[in-house]
Parts: structure tokens; C-alpha cells; sequence
């Protein structure tokens, strides 16, 4: 009972005064203000769009090695009498020298055989001549003997018949007509022998000849001469030694051409030669013809050495292309060549460029033309501009050239377009951007470009 009477006469009263008040609140309050919702501008980094020149580069690095190398091998076997004094390890010989000769007395001694044989079949070919001139004068004298022998067969025959003579005579004059015709024939076969056993004491002479000159060649094989100026790399050989034909005596590197062959990735070599826009893009992809489109694009090359704190250059010219490709790393080499690779450099002395040593080679092509821009700008093939009204805009571009942190844009991009570099967050067409100039980072680049 008191819950309903406490209910009824003090909460409800309460709880309507209570709405009344709000009531009348609300009606007299006036509306909320309304804020207008304002576009927010995205703040990135942009820098200008500018033309210049880059001359496309690569590094590569390779061991120096000969351009060509001397085997002193042995065409024949003999005793070492001579060597030259300089054969030893490290030393540098010239051209035309003579690295060591054989004791000449066995190939002399050969020479002497083969004269010998030829003085005496020259005398038996000598001696054919005058057996076949006896020997005709002897079927002429058998002749002879032959038509008197066969005159007394004819009488014999003619006395036979008229019965004057007995058959007995008549075989006798008859058998000595038939040996008389037995050693006319035996005559005539010796003469007609004579041509063949001249051509047989011919052909025998030819032989001894071949002996001679092959015994003459003998004797000058013996010397070893080095056709180019080379440093001796090994040797193995002394005085007194006996040396087998096909053994190696020394080796030697030639001095006058050193070459390096450096790997570089397919991609970079392609990047080289597509960056000469007047000639096209295409890139032969066999060797040979690789090599040809390279010296044809005027590439040059420079071979540097660290020393410390110094480096050491050597001009050089790319000269060819290895025979394959690397089928693990897929890079393919490029040999290039240096002239005088012991002479001097300016007022000092280079150190010599010895067969073994490590350099790096610079590789460089005919300077290009186009827009230059940080690679950091290139997004997936896209590139962010920001148009006259500073909203974002959205570009396709194929660089023609990456390079470092470089990249070359033939077209596509225009001269003096502001470039995003920091990537606004979400990157919609048409955003509203809030530029600030960059004006540091394309010089950085560029300094690092050329440091290179």
C-alpha cells in the first residue's frame, strides 16, 4: 500500500515536471551548427622533370690475362746445348730470340745419310743409261746373227726339198735359227726393262730427297725462336737434358696485348646498347654477331686498379665476345683488350699488367638525351605527376635507361612535369596534393653517377 501510494502522489509527479522542463528546453534551443567538411591536401616531395645528357656505364670485373700465349714444345727429340740466358721465370725476352737449340749432331748426321743415298742411286740411274746403250748395241749384233741363221734355215729348207739334205741337217739349221731367235727376244726384254728400272731409281731418288728435306727440317726444328715478346711464365728445361719430342720446354705470355674478360648480366649489356636510341632497339642475341654490334656502337672501355689509395687506369677497346652464355648466373662475357699494358702512364710508371690480376673494367656508351628522374620515382612501371591544380596524376613510363639510382625516360615524361617522390596514401587519380620542392637529390644522383 505504501508502494503505490509513494508511486502515485511523489515518483509519476516528479517524473512529469521533469519532461515538461526538457520539453520546453527543447522547443526554445536553436538548431546546431553545421561545419562544412573541407578536402584535405596530401603533402609529398616532388622534384622538376629535367632534360639532360647520361652516358650509360657498366662495371664489371675480371682477371688480366695474356692476349697470347708461347708453348715452347718440342717438334724433335735431341740433347739441350743451348739456352738463352733470360729463360727463367718472370723474365721478358723479344721477339725473334732464340729460346735453346738441340746438339745438331744426329740431325747432321741424317742430312749425310740422305746426301749419301741420293750420289748413289743418281749412279745406278747413271749406270741404266749405259747398260741400255750396250745393250742395244747388242740386239743389233744378235739381230745380225738372227737373219744369217735365217738364211741357212731357208737354204736348209730349199735342199731339203730338192732331197739333197737330210732331215737331221735340216733340224740343226732350224734349232740354231730358234736360239738365235731366243736371245734376240732375251735382248729386247732386257732393253725394254730399262725404262721401268729407271723410273724405279727415279722414284727412289725422290724418296731420299723427302729424307733430306725432312732431315733438314729436322735440323731447324731444333732451334726454338719466339716469334713475339713474351715473359717466360714456366720453364722446364736445362742444358745437357735430353728433350722428347711433344715436351713442353717453357711457356710464355705475351707483353704487347694483356686482355679481361669481364661477366656481365644479359640485361645490362642489353641496356647499353638499347639506350643508343639511332639504333634501334633490337639486340642480336648470337655472339658473333654480339661482337660485331658492339664495336660497331663505339663502346669504350677503361681498366682501373686499385692501389691503396691511388688507381691506376689503362685505356682499353672492347674487342669480342665470349663463345657462350652462363647458363647458371646469366651473364656473358666481354673481353676487352689493352695496348701496352707495361708502358707508361703520363709522367709515371704504371705497374705492369701481369697475367692474374684483378681489375675492374668500365664500360661506356655513346651519351643519350632524355628526361632524368630518381628510379625511386618509377612505381611498377607508373610514374606520379601533380598537374597545374596540384592534383595527382597518373602516368605509364618505360624508362629507356636504369642506371644506379637513375632512371632515362626517352618519352612519356615532359621536360619541367613536377614528379611525385613520396608515395601519397591511398593513390587515387585526381588527389589533392600539397607539393614541396626537392631540390638536392637529382644533383646526389647524379654525383654518385658520375663517381662510378
Amino acid at each position: 500500500m505504501n508502494k503505490v501510494f509513494k508511486l502515485g502522489l511523489i515518483t509519476l509527479p516528479i517524473a512529469a515536471i521533469g519532461a515538461g522542463i526538457l520539453a520546453v528546453v527543447v522547443s526554445n534551443s536553436p538548431p546546431p551548427a553545421r561545419i562544412e567538411l573541407a578536402e584535405r591536401a596530401h603533402a609529398v616531395r616532388v622534384i622538376t622533370a629535367q632534360t639532360m645528357d647520361i652516358v650509360p656505364n657498366a662495371i664489371g670485373f675480371g682477371l688480366v690475362t695474356p692476349a697470347r700465349t708461347f708453348a715452347a714444345i718440342a717438334e724433335v727429340s735431341g740433347t739441350v746445348e743451348y739456352l738463352h740466358p733470360d729463360l727463367r721465370d718472370g723474365q721478358i725476352i723479344p721477339a725473334g730470340a732464340v729460346l735453346l737449340r738441340l746438339s745438331p749432331v744426329d740431325f747432321n748426321l741424317a742430312i749425310a745419310q740422305a746426301n749419301a743415298n741420293i750420289r748413289a742411286a743418281q749412279a745406278r740411274l747413271a749406270e741404266l743409261g749405259v747398260a741400255e746403250s750396250n745393250q742395244r748395241a747388242a740386239l743389233e749384233i744378235e739381230q745380225e746373227a738372227l737373219a744369217v741363221k735365217a738364211s741357212d734355215l731357208a737354204r736348209a729348207e730349199a735342199l731339203f726339198t730338192a732331197g739333197t739334205m737330210t732331215q737331221t741337217a735340216r733340224d740343226a739349221a732350224r734349232a740354231a735359227h730358234l736360239v738365235q731367235r731366243q736371245k734376240v727376244q732375251g735382248a729386247q726384254s732386257a732393253l725394254a726393262l730399262i725404262p721401268t728400272q729407271r723410273e724405279v731409281q727415279a722414284e727412289q731418288i725422290a724418296i731420299y730427297q723427302t729424307t733430306l728435306a725432312t732431315a733438314q727440317r729436322n735440323l731447324d726444328r731444333s732451334e726454338l725462336t719466339l716469334p713475339f715478346a713474351a715473359r717466360v711464365a714456366t720453364h722446364s728445361v736445362e742444358i745437357g737434358q735430353f728433350l722428347s719430342a711433344g715436351h713442353t720446354a717453357a711457356t710464355l705470355d705475351s707483353v704487347d696485348v694483356a686482355e679481361v674478360e669481364v661477366q656481365l648480366p644479359m640485361q645490362t649489356l642489353r641496356g647499353l646498347m638499347r639506350a643508343d636510341l639511332t639504333q634501334g632497339l633490337g639486340l642480336p642475341m648470337d655472339p658473333t654477331q654480339l661482337g660485331i654490334v658492339l664495336r660497331d656502337r663505339g663502346l669504350s672501355a677503361e681498366v682501373r686498379l686499385r692501389l691503396g689509395e691511388e688507381q691506376v687506369t689503362w685505356p682499353a677497346e672492347v674487342d669480342r665476345i665470349s663463345d657462350e652464355i652462363d647458363q647458371r648466373s646469366g651473364t656473358i662475357g666481354v673481353v676487352v683488350r689493352v695496348d701496352s699494358p707495361y708502358g707508361p702512364s703520363g709522367g709515371d710508371l704504371r705497374p705492369p699488367l701481369t697475367k692474374g690480376m684483378f681489375v675492374n673494367v668500365a664500360l661506356s656508351a655513346q651519351p643519350v638525351t632524355g628526361v632524368i628522374l630518381p628510379r625511386s620515382a618509377l612505381h611498377d612501371g607508373q610514374v606520379h605527376v601533380v598537374d597545374d591544380d596540384n592534383r595527382l596524376h597518373i602516368l605509364a613510363a618505360t624508362p629507356q635507361l636504369v642506371q644506379g639510382g637513375i632512371a632515362l625516360f626517352a618519352d612519356g615524361i615532359e621536360d619541367g612535369s613536377r614528379v611525385v617522390l613520396s608515395t601519397p596514401d591511398p593513390v587515387v587519380e585526381g588527389l589533392l596534393l600539397d607539393p614541396h620542392p626537392e631540390t638536392t637529390l637529382i644533383p646526389q644522383l647524379l654525383a654518385q653517377d658520375a663517381a662510378r
